[in-house]
């Protein structure tokens, strides 16, 4: 019995720690703003905002993913710039807030700090899928 209780307390107890380590992005409480559009329905811009909410999990280690904000009379003044940059049909321009805690980033961004108006380039050809190609201010 007292090998049991032992052994249970043990993996209760690895449970937390490997829960504790889990230091990658989160965009659970995400909030998605999308403008009125002439160019995309509301489902494709969720979708390629999807891919930012990809990458940033994956890649920003410690950091929240606040807000993502598509405006396409934003986006549009930036967009041709950026597709001719990458040699692309189009291209499109979200922004967005994120906080990195006090132990996030991988040693680029301040701790215990919010970032807001962060930008968000991707593109597309035609028949290509979108590719996110950089991000910053």
């Amino acid at each position: 019995m007292k090998k049991a209780i032992t052994i249970t307390v043990s993996l209760i107890l690895l449970l937390l720690s490997l829960t504790a380590c889990n230091t990658s992005g989160t965009t659970k409480n995400c909030e998605r703003s999308i403008s009125e559009s002439a160019l995309y329905t509301e489902d494709e811009i969720n979708e390629i905002m999807d891919i930012v909410a990809d990458y940033f999990k994956a890649e920003f280690e410690g950091c929240e993913l606040k807000e993502l904000v598509y405006d396409e009379e934003f986006s549009n003044t930036q967009s041709d710039g950026w597709a001719k940059q990458y040699d692309s049909d189009r291209a499109i321009v979200f922004e967005s807030d994120f906080y990195v805690s006090s132990t996030g980033g991988d040693g680029s961004l301040n701790q215990d700090y919010t970032y807001k108006n962060w930008q968000w380039i991707l593109t597309q050809s035609e028949g290509e899928e979108w590719v996110l190609r950089t991000w910053g201010y």
